[in-house]
């Protein structure tokens, strides 16, 4: 018979070899590092102008970043930092290589969000973050999932789950409960609110002293930063039920919203999040936080089913929280919930695949113009980007076929492409700040 001291020391194994085997798919000094990207990728891939243009540009313009030259002399490579000094200081054919961005208005929020596991949340998270990063955003990502695949594919190992959306949900518990004990009477009926008492096992953890920067760290991307999640953040569903019989006037469902709010709103361009494969105290608060909904799926018969469940619970459990909209504190959201767009992008497709195909077809009769156009494909480059935790753009074509790696990147392109699309429709209906 096993228990769950079993489970317990069965995960202490597993934790004192977890670094190691981490370790082994980042650099030789065990931290993971950003590659530089080559002059070709530079003109064609990341500003997509003429290459010829860029580099008479380039040799014209001494004080501008020359990369590092290849011993043969062939090719230079630039560091992200060295891009976006380019992206910042010169116009090509007059036109600006900054991305579009709206004066005036926070970031988007995007949640990559369905309760099938396997169905590429994380992976798409990932590549999104890093293709939004090399079009020249700052990205915050925000990962949900205690599994923290999107937090090891960035780099992050060592996380304490003080640091995770749990300690933001604990805190915001904290700082909402003093907040309604300093009310001296409920905004409705005019009484006297019930005063609520925390025990010091919650008040006691200082949570409520940490800024909003406390706990957001850096990776290896220099214009993303991550709010990690960890295995031991698991029990945040077991604890936000507690913590709501603690305080029931907690509208725990906004609590990374208002989070979020805290932040300065031109820290950050993009904040992503990446959801756990359910629908729960986690899920239903990047849910409630984010401007933009995507829901990927894979392409077979069961993944379309339960993409159908997880719409249908969701639109339940958005509904159940409408009823809660006296309890939400004026902020960038509200109740009834209401998202500026929604897609459906299919993963893990295959064009020689007949059923997916068919797949693709019925996706595309059921959610019209709310499903993606490019399906992200499976190739033997995206195999490898999920084996060694990397995006396939931090991959280096030289350690494959280059036709190998340019086919898998055109596919994340295209639905990069697509997405920020939706960013930018979003952002249109954000309103500007005071």
């Amino acid at each position: 018979m096993f228990d769950h001291s079993d489970l317990a020391r069965l995960q202490s194994q597993s934790l004192k070899l977890q670094s190691w085997i981490r370790q082994q798919t980042y650099s030789p000094e065990h931290e993971k590092t950003l590659r530089r990207f080559s002059s070709w990728e530079l003109g064609e891939l990341i500003f997509r102008v003429n290459q010829s243009t860029l580099r008479g540009r380039l040799a014209a313009e001494p004080g501008l970043p020359q990369g590092q030259v290849e011993e043969d002399g062939r090719q230079r490579w630039y560091s992200l930092e060295e891009i976006n000094e380019i992206r910042r200081r010169i116009r090509i054919n007059r036109k600006s290589l900054l991305p579009p961005r709206p004066a005036g208005k926070r970031a988007v929020r995007a949640a990559v969000a369905n309760f099938k596991g396997g169905a590429g949340k994380s992976t798409v998270a990932l590549h999104f973050a890093h293709a939004a990063a090399l079009d020249g955003y700052r990205v915050l990502a925000v990962d949900f999932d205690p599994q923290a695949t999107l937090s090891h594919s960035m780099g992050l190992s060592d996380v304490s789950e003080e640091y995770t959306v749990w300690g933001i949900m604990a805190r915001d518990l904290v700082r909402e409960t003093e907040r309604g004990n300093a009310a001296p009477t409920g905004a409705e009926s005019g009484a006297a609110l019930p005063q609520r008492t925390l025990p010091a096992s919650i008040r006691d953890m200082g949570l409520g002293d940490l800024r909003p920067g406390d706990f957001i760290r850096p990776t290896a991307w220099p214009t993303i930063d991550i709010v990690p999640s960890c295995a031991n953040a698991a029990f945040v569903e077991f604890a936000s039920a507690q913590y709501r019989h603690l305080n029931p006037e907690w509208s725990f469902f906004a609590a990374v919203s208002r989070y979020l709010d805290a932040i300065p709103w031109d820290a950050y361009d993009l904040i992503i999040f990446d959801c756990p494969p359910a629908i729960g105290y986690q899920s239903m608060n990047a849910v409630f936080a984010a401007d933009l909904l995507y829901i990927p799926s894979g392409p077979g018969y069961w993944e379309y089913d339960s993409t159908t469940s997880f719409i249908g619970q969701l639109a339940e459990a958005l509904e159940d929280l409408a009823r809660f909209s006296s309890l939400v504190p004026a902020g960038t959201q509200g109740l009834p919930k209401a998202f500026a767009d929604i897609k459906f992008l299919l993963t893990r497709f295959e064009q020689g695949n007949e059923l997916h195909r068919a797949m693709k077809a019925a996706f595309e009769r059921v959610f019209a113009d709310r499903m993606c156009a490019h399906p992200i494909e499976m190739t033997r480059a995206v195999e490898q980007s999920g084996r060694f935790l990397s995006s396939i753009y931090e991959m280096d074509y030289r350690d494959m076929t280059r036709e190998t790696w340019r086919r898998a990147r055109t596919s994340f392109d295209r639905a990069y492409d697509e997405f920020k699309e939706s960013v930018l429709t979003s952002w249109d209906q954000i309103e500007e700040r005071e």
